[in-house]
């Protein structure tokens, strides 16, 4: 069963960000006004993009789990950009909430959906793709359920281990 929010809760991601292809380069603010672009990362870092809405419930529940793969990975050359498709009308609580959940990674405001439009044109919440270290996308993930951040754990470990120059990452674990 899969666990979203959003129009196209069943439908696919859509979009341009189909596996293989060279994911689109974008420039964002975060909640506290910094400008953050995607390609900084190209041949440097494995990049996780996560469409995610205040509003959502599943994407909540999958906060805590992205926070821990982050603080796991970032020395490995990872990254995650939490991309708030909150509206005028709730962008004010995207700041509060990642505060109050404990989020260190950034959190991006797309007000005008000009990058959910590019990834996510459904507007599936939430909605994972992840970008190997070549700026290619290699997976995009719907929805989240209990459980699902284990087999992203897994690709992610297998990504940051196959450019890292540091030691290889850690076996992935089983999240209770």
């Amino acid at each position: 069963m899969l666990a979203a929010c959003g129009p196209a809760a069943t439908g696919g991601g859509g979009g341009r960000s189909a596996a293989g292809a060279q994911a689109p380069d974008f420039t964002l603010r975060d909640y506290e006004g910094r400008q953050v672009s995607l390609a900084e990362h190209f041949g440097k870092r494995v990049v996780l993009l996560d469409f995610w809405a205040t509003w959502c419930v599943p994407c909540e529940a999958e906060m805590p789990h992205l926070e821990r793969l982050y603080q796991r990975y970032r020395d490995q050359g990872f990254v995650i950009y939490a991309v708030a498709m909150d509206g005028p009308e709730t962008v004010a609580s995207v700041g509060p909430l990642a505060r109050r959940l404990g989020v260190t990674f950034p959190v991006l405001l797309d007000e005008e959906t000009r990058v959910t439009a590019i990834y996510n044109p459904h507007r599936t919440a939430p909605l994972s793709v992840l970008i190997d270290r070549q700026g290619r996308i290699v997976k995009t993930h719907q929805g989240y359920v209990a459980g699902d951040e284990v087999t992203l754990e897994r690709e992610i470990a297998a990504l940051v281990g196959a450019g890292a120059t540091a030691a290889p990452a850690p076996a992935p674990s089983a999240v209770k």
